[in-house]
């Protein structure tokens, strides 16, 4: 078998080395490069993303706005008679016929849409701190980051960089959160991007059987990791722009934690150990044969993956469904579950009424003014910008310190990632995102408090 294996990398044709390589080093760059772009630090697809913006402007939210009402009356339609073109094509198929429950959530999300932007009907849809701000505030920029990086996701999928990570990393990532070594470059995407790219990307690498069922939802619940850029914001939101380094180490610190115990408890332990389609993986899918080191047979397997590229056309093809797939059939499912969700935030004390058992918690944690504190926790759930709002008024800076970095590494709010990865074909459902949420604020305070007291 070894044998086999060698004599198959020793003759592959060295064409088979670039179309590796090229595409790969591409990818890397876009995806994972961090650059400065005017004073932030991103990466090169969130600036194309951000040029996309500036090209259309204002009219970015019209063109969102068509998308979205757009989407909500075809899927009415095609369930009351489904043309014979969109029934014998797989993709139109899957993407204009979404189960009941998603074409509830399409149908709300247009009329939220069209409310919103038109400004008719109650106030509390369409006002900025609801429906205007998941219109006007996120999903222009969902629209443009989803153009690029649904484009542009091919080389890193299908190159064999993944191939090559996976197997250098499997031995940092499996003892640790018991992952493959390709969820690593998800975890980087986010972190020097954007979490909607980390999504995607674990998205498609479940659809094509590279993540079970599990490893699928830990890292779509677990390494979609804010930006540094969104990080600055929220420190800057409750004044604590002088202690970003600290702030910054304090999420690290707290994130890394929570990654190791949170996918070890339900309900993500509960989920099953199968891909997409209910088969198994193999025993040995990490296992290096005899003879290779795990960088020669990261190479054999990038290699053999780049040579069942047969031409660029199906790459590009490929790219344009994952682009159309996100924009229209994701960004309805934002408007939605955004709205509703800061709707209930805005207008009813739901949230501060479950934040109240964290009243003794942050007590015993010496968090100061823990009554106000309390109010900030579960409301993060909705919006993560949200806490640190309210945060601001509060005049502990420790207190401040805390609700910022706990804001950040709460990670799942349902006005983005959240509703992105119910939107996606990642199997969580929102009773278990919440669940993960708190699991994740109760884990992350402690360490967050302890790094505050020694600063503060």
């Amino acid at each position: 078998m070894t044998n086999k294996t060698q004599a198959t990398g020793q003759s592959r044709p060295k064409s088979h080395f670039w179309i590796f390589l090229i595409p790969s080093l591409i990818g890397v760059f876009l995806f994972m490069a961090p650059i400065s772009y005017n004073g932030d630090i991103t990466i090169p697809v969130a600036v194309l993303a951000k040029s996309i913006q500036a090209l259309f402007g204002d009219s970015l939210v019209g063109i969102v706005t068509a998308i979205v009402a757009f989407m909500a009356a075809a899927s009415l339609l095609c369930r009351v008679k489904n043309p014979s073109f969109i029934a014998n094509s797989k993709f139109l198929n899957g993407l204009f016929n979404p189960s009941p429950l998603w074409l509830a959530v399409r149908v709300v999300g247009g009329i939220a849409v069209v409310m919103t932007y038109f400004q008719i009907g109650p106030k509390a849809i369409w006002e900025g701190n609801t429906g205007g701000l998941v219109l006007e505030g996120l999903l222009p920029t969902l629209f443009s980051v989803f153009i690029f990086a649904g484009l542009l996701l091919p080389l890193l999928l299908n190159f064999g960089l993944l191939e090559l990570f996976g197997t250098l990393l499997a031995k940092v990532m499996r003892p640790i959160f018991n992952l493959p070594g390709r969820s690593a470059i998800d975890c980087m995407a986010s972190w020097l991007g954007d979490g909607s790219v980390g999504i995607l990307l674990t998205s498609k690498q479940y659809e094509n059987k590279f993540y079970t069922e599990r490893e699928a939802a830990v890292v779509g619940t677990t390494f979609s990791a804010v930006s540094i850029t969104f990080s600055l914001v929220v420190i800057a939101q409750v004044e604590l722009e002088h202690m970003f380094l600290p702030f910054y180490g304090a999420v690290c610190l707290a994130g890394f934690v929570a990654a190791v115990i949170i996918p070890r408890l339900p309900p993500l332990s509960y989920k099953r150990d199968t891909f997409i389609d209910g088969t198994k993986p193999a025993e040995d899918a990490d296992a290096i044969p005899m003879g290779h080191s795990s960088f020669s047979w990261g190479m054999e397997l990038a290699l053999e993956k780049a040579g069942k590229v047969k031409s660029l056309k199906t790459i590009l093809q490929e790219g344009v469904h994952n682009a159309v797939d996100m924009v229209f059939g994701v960004l309805p499912v934002v408007m939605g579950l955004g709205t509703v969700a800061l709707v209930i935030a805005e207008y009813t004390s739901i949230f501060s009424f479950l934040g109240q058992p964290f009243i003794p918690y942050l007590e015993l944690l010496g968090v100061p003014e823990a009554a106000e504190a309390s109010k900030t926790i579960v409301i993060g759930f909705a919006d993560m910008f949200i806490p640190s709002i309210l945060a601001a008024s509060i005049d502990s800076e420790m207190t401040r310190f805390v609700i910022a970095a706990m804001s950040v590494t709460q990670l799942i709010y349902m006005s983005e990632v959240g509703a992105l990865l119910l939107g996606s074909r990642i199997p969580v459902n929102i009773f278990e995102l919440f669940a993960i949420f708190i699991l994740r604020t109760l884990i992350t305070l402690p360490v967050i408090a302890g790094v505050a007291h020694l600063i503060f």
